[in-house]
């Protein structure tokens, strides 16, 4: 089973978890043409190694969260919150 390190929640079994997709896609602007839409949706890579992937703890804090992890093995490299306005509440929340 995957250990997940959710910044507020700390060490957390995977099944806590919801996997949201790749995490390293870039979107088309809305109003972009239907052929960058499918590129963007359907044309992927089949990565052999480190990924980022994004994960929501839905039994937990429900923070939506970038996970770094191998696709070999497994082994999760680094995990930190998917949105900028999260990440200051974290700070606000350890005084910084």
């Amino acid at each position: 089973m995957i250990r997940i390190n959710c910044p507020f929640c700390g060490p957390r079994d995977q099944v806590e978890f919801s996997y949201g997709g790749d995490g390293s896609i870039v979107y088309p602007p809305l109003d972009a043409d239907a052929t960058a839409w499918h590129d963007a949706v359907h044309q992927r890579e089949n990565i052999r190694g480190l990924q980022v992937e994004t994960w929501q703890h839905v039994y937990g804090c429900r923070q939506w969260l970038k996970v770094e992890r191998s696709t070999v093995d497994h082994t999760i490299h680094s995990v930190r919150l998917a949105h900028d306005g999260a990440a200051m509440a974290v700070e606000a929340e350890n005084g910084r």
